[in-house]
């Protein structure tokens, strides 16, 4: 099956994303603003990303496999399969990991490169 777009929804493929290098890791782009989606919807695959906020996307992050910790505004948690973390606006996060973690993460509105922000 490929990817289909039609009016009032879209059927995309993981398999078919574009992977990319980014501040967490690598990233594959299933779905983005670029697509003219309301939100993103990446898998990611983390060692050790970089503390970074968003001003106006909130994100959740799915850990699908791995383990490790995650810096959020200060306070640091542990995540493993199956955890879900909420992440409103202007919360600086990052998660590192030995082994590496792979998440799905889902963004509203969807992740804009300009509305990644470093202190």
């Amino acid at each position: 099956m490929t990817n289909s777009v039609s009016k009032g929804f879209r059927v995309l493929q993981a398999r078919e994303a574009t992977t990319v290098p980014c501040s967490c890791g690598s990233s594959a782009r299933i779905l983005n603003r670029a697509d003219g989606a309301a939100c993103n919807l990446h898998v990611t695959a983390i060692r050790d990303s970089v503390l970074h906020y968003h001003k106006h996307c909130t994100e959740v992050y799915y850990i699908l496999e791995g383990k490790g910790k995650m810096e959020l505004n200060a306070t640091v948690v542990d995540v493993e399969p199956g955890t879900v973390v909420y992440i409103e606006p202007y919360t600086r996060h990052r998660l590192w990991s030995e082994q590496g973690v792979k998440t799905i993460v889902a963004g509203f509105p969807a992740w804009d490169p300009a509305d990644e922000h470093y202190d």
